[in-house]
């Protein structure tokens, strides 16, 4: 059985749907338990309006929460005994595999950092996400693929660069059952000379690793078209590029609806159009694919979207289980170069 520990507090939406999501994975036929971290009395509160398994789900008193639109430092050292901490320490002594949190971004990687050790050789975290994709992906046909770093970190170093590239390796073998994940650098050109220095020193450093299937450079061309399992990249171009991606569902909507108030024409022409836009709100819907896991660390750590609603805390909460399953730390730290000055 393994256990994840859920902090239920701090998501834009409130405790309701993850203790819903939580609840209802109880019910199937899965080797899952999971520790609802937060205020007892407010998250019984909810599960008395749930059907759950007792013995796969209990509740783990937290005294406060960081809420989103707190500084993370500031919120942590205020609040020593939070969820996200208190749900971090569980994880870190053996209560629990995995830690998930739909609360505050910088509170859960700085939660994680302050308890978590990082991995050996792992100098900088990335936070990792999935986008859609015109090609599918793996075994199972994944219309998405894996981006990194989205976030976590701003500035890159080469191996920074080449130790997102062993992780997201090693993620998406996990998770997506590839066997051989197709990595490349994101850059303004696929010539090896393209890009910032570091891209240009992480591009010579992956062409001899041999626990990578290096493929190259790829520009932003590249990403819809899905033509690598996982693409490489500082924090600040990949937060902008995976907002842009998460806006492309809503705008084709708005631009569907607005056309279909207008004219009749366009009325019959979205109607003959809506299979392909189903499937389009279908692929880009992150709902379906949980959460964000955030690597470097020695125990997992996943980060589901603020608005997650109970369907995507269920689907966070199997994919954490999953990555302590097929052992996501120990693939990581066994794929990483050795260092120049190790024994």
């Amino acid at each position: 059985m393994i256990t994840v520990a859920l902090d239920a507090m701090g998501s834009d939406l409130g405790p309701g749907p993850l203790v819903k999501g939580a609840a209802e994975l109880t019910r199937e036929d899965r080797d899952l338990a999971v520790l609802l971290v937060g205020d007892e009395p407010t998250l019984s509160k909810h599960l008395a309006e749930q059907r759950y398994d007792p013995a796969k789900l209990a509740v783990v008193h937290a005294e406060s929460v960081v809420n989103m639109d707190m500084k993370p430092a500031e919120a942590l050292d205020a609040a020593p005994n939070c969820s996200v901490l208190v749900a971090a320490r569980l994880v870190r002594d053996g209560e629990a595999g995995a830690l998930v949190s739909s609360g505050n971004t910088g509170a859960v990687i700085l939660a994680a950092a302050r308890t978590f050790e990082r991995l050996p050789g792992i100098r900088r975290t990335a936070m990792a996400a999935v986008y859609p994709t015109e090609r599918t992906h793996g075994p199972r046909k994944d219309p998405f693929a894996l981006m990194l770093d989205v976030g976590a970190t701003l500035n890159c170093t080469a191996e920074d660069l080449v130790g997102f590239a062993v992780m997201g390796t090693a993620y998406s073998r996990i998770i997506s059952d590839i066997g051989r994940p197709r990595v490349a650098l994101l850059s303004n050109g696929t010539e090896p000379n393209k890009g910032t220095p570091a891209i240009v020193e992480a591009h010579k450093i992956l062409m001899e690793l041999d626990s990578v299937e290096f493929a190259g450079n790829v520009e932003g061309l590249d990403i819809p078209r899905g033509t690598v399992d996982v693409v490489v990249c500082e924090g600040f171009l990949g937060n902008v590029v995976l907002k842009m991606l998460e806006g492309v569902s809503e705008v084709v909507a708005d631009l569907a609806k607005d056309a279909y108030a207008r004219k009749f024409l366009w009325r019959m022409g979205l109607t003959m159009l809506s299979k392909g836009l189903r499937e389009i709100r279908t692929m880009t819907d992150w709902k379906q694919y949980g959460g964000a896991p955030v690597l470097g660390f020695d125990h997992v750590v996943i980060k589901a979207h603020g608005r997650s609603n109970h369907r995507a805390i269920r689907n966070a909460l199997i994919v954490a289980a999953k990555a302590v399953e097929k052992d996501l730390s120990g693939e990581i730290r066994r794929a990483l170069p050795t260092p120049p000055d190790a024994s």
